[in-house]
């Protein structure tokens, strides 16, 4: 078995850290804490990615606090953000936390750990108390030299509060707070939190001085693009169902790029190295059958959502993708219709009426042109027809596509 630093350096969680030796982690169990600001009311997978760094560090024996910040929550991390941030209200931070909270027993379900909320020591804090108690201790130096605080008051900044100036010294107070109660000595984040985990060892060395450190892991970033995988981003993949169904959750993972897919497999799921191995020598000996792709979108969907949902996920994408017969989906009917417009057609109807009609085309003269150009397939095979024929529908339904994109199709139902 891996030691957990052997373990983080193969999984690609390595970044910055305090630590002059990262063996350091093999040693005797520590408390860290690790948190998720509820700007949102779910994680993405952005902060999945953290959430199974977290997973290792409970598996080799550390105890884990997880973190709502419904404190800093009513900041808003500016770090990495050119304007400034709007202020949610306290009923939709309310909101947000008891999400992130109940994501945390669903993804760290049958593991040790305890949930707080940094609100509920701030809340009774006076103003005079923070800067006796926490601004006294921390240079201006170091707040000025933090870069986002240095690209926002340049020339071209967009300038900053002092609201979000002070960011950092809360998250740093909460290491500190942490550090004295529940006996924290470690700090695990995402690379962006760097600058605010520093905060808090400075500030406990300061205080107390105590040694603490930091551990951060790398952003998630999809290898092809170099975009993180974070909520501010445009198409964000949440964790939340209801933001993004089991079945995108499991087709953004089958689609992904074969540039990213080890190291997808590495971040995202508990398979061992060993397997891990063979079924990347399996990819490579016929990388279009996307064996890597499929391993990893089973396992990622498992872990969030469920065996059931990840067997629902699949068979809709099989539907989609040509390998289960569009006449064979009764099962999974109602996700499908989830998924893609679903609308009704007589078996004689002119295709270019139900084109517009599922949004597949945006007028007729488009769709004119796509079935010129034999841009229109009806379960998977080309239709440059007007019209319908009976033998399309199977058990009363059928695919119909635009382009070679699953996600631009529709369910056609025949009508009663």
């Amino acid at each position: 078995m891996m030691t957990l630093s052997e373990e983080l350096t193969w999984r690609g969680f390595v970044n910055q850290t305090t630590y002059k030796d990262i063996t350091a982690l093999d040693g005797d169990p520590v408390t860290f804490y690790w948190g998720v600001d509820p700007s949102a009311d779910s994680m993405t997978v952005g902060n999945f990615a953290m959430a199974m760094m977290v997973r290792h560090f409970i598996d080799h024996g550390h105890k884990a606090i997880l973190l709502v910040g419904g404190a800093t929550g009513m900041i808003g991390d500016p770090d990495g953000k050119a304007q400034e941030r709007d202020l949610k209200s306290l009923a939709e931070i309310q909101h947000n936390k008891d999400a992130i909270a109940a994501q945390y027993r669903q993804v760290f379900a049958g593991k040790d750990f305890e949930i707080v909320d940094n609100y509920d020591w701030f809340k009774g804090m006076g103003y005079l108390d923070f800067l006796r108690d926490v601004g006294k201790h921390v240079p201006m130096r170091q707040m000025l030299g933090r870069e986002f605080v240095q690209s926002r008051l340049g020339e071209d900044g967009a300038g900053i509060s002092y609201a979000e100036f002070s960011y950092s010294l809360i998250q740093g107070y909460d290491f500190l707070h942490l550090h004295r109660e529940k006996g924290a000595t470690l700090q695990v984040a995402g690379a962006d939190q760097w600058g605010n985990s520093i905060a808090g060892v400075e500030l406990i060395r300061r205080v107390t001085g105590s040694e603490a450190n930091i551990w951060t892991g790398p952003l998630a970033v999809n290898k092809t693009t170099g975009v993180k995988f974070g909520k501010s981003e445009a198409g964000a993949i949440w964790l939340d169902p209801a933001k993004t169904t089991p079945t995108q959750f499991y087709q953004f993972w089958i689609t992904c790029d074969d540039a990213g897919v080890e190291d997808y497999i590495k971040i995202y799921t508990l398979l061992s190295k060993e397997e891990v191995d063979d079924v990347m020598r399996h990819h490579h000996e016929n990388p279009s059958q996307r064996v890597a792709q499929q391993k990893l979108a089973e396992s990622v969907t498992a872990l969030v959502h469920g065996q059931e949902a990840t067997n629902i996920a699949k068979r809709v994408t099989d539907c989609l993708t040509g390998r289960l017969n569009i006449g064979d989906a009764g099962d999974v009917l109602d996700a499908l219709r989830q998924e893609i417009p679903n609308v009704a057609a007589t078996a004689t109807a002119p295709l270019i009426d139900t084109l517009v009609s599922s949004s597949l085309a945006a007028s007729n003269s488009e769709a004119r042109r796509l079935l010129k150009e034999n841009g229109i397939s009806i379960n998977g095979q080309k239709a440059a027809r007007e019209n319908f024929e009976p033998a399309d529908f199977q058990n009363g339904r059928l695919l119909l596509r635009r382009g070679k994109a699953f996600k631009d199709s529709a369910l056609v139902e025949l009508q009663d």
